[in-house]
């Protein structure tokens, strides 16, 4: 039997998974790690504990499964994204990782903006200046810490510095690269007419691959510290979104995936490069050679639940505990009670401002249609409607994009939610499926790494073998439904562009 490690590098814990051939766990462990904000609105993390966290996963996941060492045929590495990593002429790190949620380069963008132009820079990285990229990440350190920058010899994202902890090489993939702003998105290459205006040197910059395509092999003291062979190839891996949909088997058109976390994501697969003029969702390469996907953001999606339960819905705790069971069973028992709409009253999400459609960094949440008549019932299920909503406007874009998706899967705490995965399927007017897995990113990267050691043809053969749907879990849509929920859709969407002004407004107070 092969066996395959898949490397999930989150923003609060780094996650090792080791699968056989069939995509089955054998052994998984994770370590946590610190997030540090020096100053408001400052995000950042130590690389070294990254590297600390991999090793000593590996190590674990290896030792507690007795699989011997030259039967773990791959490796891959999913990460979050956007982070910046500087190293100096010795590979040894310069500064904490400014990471994909740190706010401090709005200057910087309006500098790229300036001298790239917002059009071109859409046209070839396939999105406007935002600041959580990493080219303006980069262009804050030049601005704000010569001597940092003075020193740098390589940069690198979050998941590459732990490749090179491993294999010594410094690489990259497409996918993970299509997030930094410097990368042709349509050409999957370093850009240098974007390297060139903002005067980055295309050496300091790491060599890219296809997503399964091998990077490099285990270094021997490294093999030798964890367990590992030093024929064990470490491929291209994933950004984490596009290693959730390989671990979710959305690797063919017409196939899409929603998750709902603290934010909440609609991400679509497409053989053809396709991108939004408006910037309203972000197209990127994806872990397939040759293709691209479009995701749609939502800021507040799973956090508008638990803001209204830490703050409002406090009851549903209390009464949990006193009847033996979840708070998430009273809730859905209630959103059932209470009829599409509930009861006229409208919740707009965007609780920290909004990314999909809107790009509105002032737009704040909102009741509409609060009367004396509703009760907690229909406040609960406003606001699982307003999440669902604000994921069908996603969906809506790519439809409008020329993407089509007949097959959506649900994956991250929301799938869980056999309410919520309805909700979606009815307001969606498709399918919605899960997987059996759990794993997600780490998942899709063991796949990719089995396509680079030869395992699999390709990764639509390898996903055929190691993904599993739960036909249990399966929610189709109800056309009575859907035509009831698009008539709160309308209102909805009209709420925005009503508010939009007033918004403003606001903010300048």
């Amino acid at each position: 039997m092969n066996y395959l490690i898949g490397i999930d590098l989150g923003t609060s814990s780094t996650k090792t998974v080791l699968f056989d051939e069939n995509g089955e766990v054998i052994s998984s462990a994770s370590k946590d790690y610190p997030l540090y904000t020096p100053q408001n609105g400052w995000a950042e993390q130590k690389p070294e504990d990254w590297r600390d966290a991999a090793l000593e996963t590996i190590s674990d996941v290896v030792k507690n499964s007795g699989v011997a060492a030259q039967d773990i045929k791959g490796l891959g590495i999913s990460g979050q994204m956007h982070g910046l990593v500087m190293l100096d002429e010795a590979g040894e790190v310069i500064r904490p990782s400014i990471i994909w949620c740190d706010q401090r380069t709005s200057k910087e963008c309006e500098e790229m903006t300036e001298k790239i132009g917002r059009e071109r820079l859409v046209e070839i990285t396939a999105n406007p200046a935002m600041t959580g990229f990493t080219a303006s990440k980069i262009l804050w350190v030049r601005n704000n810490e010569p001597e940092n920058y003075a020193r740098c010899r390589h940069i690198l994202l979050p998941k590459d510095y732990v490749r090179y902890i491993l294999t010594g090489e410094f690489a990259t993939e497409v996918s993970d690269a299509s997030g930094m702003q410097l990368l042709d998105v349509p050409k999957r290459q370093w850009s240098d007419e974007i390297l060139e205006k903002l005067d980055i040197d295309k050496n300091l910059l790491a060599k890219v691959y296809e997503s399964p395509e091998v990077t490099g092999t285990i270094l021997p003291e490294i093999a030798k510290k964890v367990g590992l062979s030093t024929s064990t190839v470490v491929v291209g891996g994933a950004g984490d979104n596009a290693a959730a949909a390989v671990g979710t088997g959305v690797v063919e058109d017409g196939k899409a995936f929603t998750t709902i976390g603290t934010s909440g994501v609609v991400y679509a697969h497409s053989s053809n490069i396709s991108i939004d003029p408006q910037g309203r969702v972000h197209t990127f390469c994806c872990a397939v050679p040759g293709a691209w996907h479009v995701m749609g953001v939502t800021q507040a999606a799973g956090y508008s639940l638990a803001w209204y339960q830490e703050n409002m819905g406090t009851s549903y705790a209390a009464e949990a505990k006193e009847k033996g069971c979840s708070a998430f069973e009273i809730i859905n028992k209630e959103v059932e009670e209470t009829p599409i709409g509930a009861n006229k009253l409208i919740y707009l999400p965007y609780l920290n401002g909004e990314r999909t459609p809107h790009l509105d960094a002032n737009c704040r949440g909102v009741f509409f249609g609060l009367s004396s008549m509703h009760t907690r019932k229909d406040i609960v299920r406003a606001v699982m409607e307003g999440i669902s909503y604000s994921l069908t406007d996603c969906k809506d874009i790519l439809a409008e994009m020329g993407i089509c998706v007949n097959d959506m899967m649900a994956c991250g705490g929301g799938a869980k939610n056999a309410v919520q995965r309805q909700m979606m399927a009815d307001m969606y007017g498709c399918n919605v499926n899960t997987v059996t897995a759990t794993e997600g990113p780490a998942l899709g990267v063991a796949i990719l790494a089995g396509v680079g050691a030869g395992i699999y043809e390709s990764v639509e053969a390898a996903c055929r073998k190691m993904i599993h749907t739960d036909p249990a879990k399966e929610c189709k849509p109800n056309a009575e439904n859907t035509k009831q929920y698009d008539k709160y859709h309308q209102i909805y969407k009209n709420l925005y562009t009503a508010l939009k002004d007033q918004y403003q407004a606001l903010a300048e107070l």
